[in-house]
């Protein structure tokens, strides 16, 4: 399952997703910190699986922050993310992405 939150701010939606069995841990190496402890209120949202976050709109998407295999998996079928933004920390992969229009 995934943990699913839209943001709607005045420039767009921010999408923040990741993988239910990682919130509330703090995933640190080398200078990477994804503190998913203390920012899990901005990651907890609806839990979804893969297949229903199909359905979901990502119209008007301004970022995206994922977290875990599960929601970078689903996030790259939808064309959310692209494998080129994936990064890993502690070996679990992660992604931010950006839509700048001017």
């Amino acid at each position: 399952m995934i943990y699913l939150k839209i943001h709607q701010t005045e420039r767009g939606k921010i999408v923040a997703m990741c993988d239910e069995s990682l919130i509330d841990r703090v995933l640190k190496e080398g200078n990477v910190v994804i503190d998913l402890k203390g920012y899990s209120d901005f990651y907890k949202g609806t839990l979804i699986t893969s297949t229903q976050f199909k359905e979901i709109s990502t119209k008007g998407m301004v970022s995206a922050n994922v977290v875990g295999k599960e929601a970078v998996d689903a996030a790259i079928d939808k064309k959310v993310i692209e494998h080129s933004h994936i990064k890993s920390v502690q070996g679990i992969p992660y992604a931010h992405a950006y839509r700048v229009d001017y």
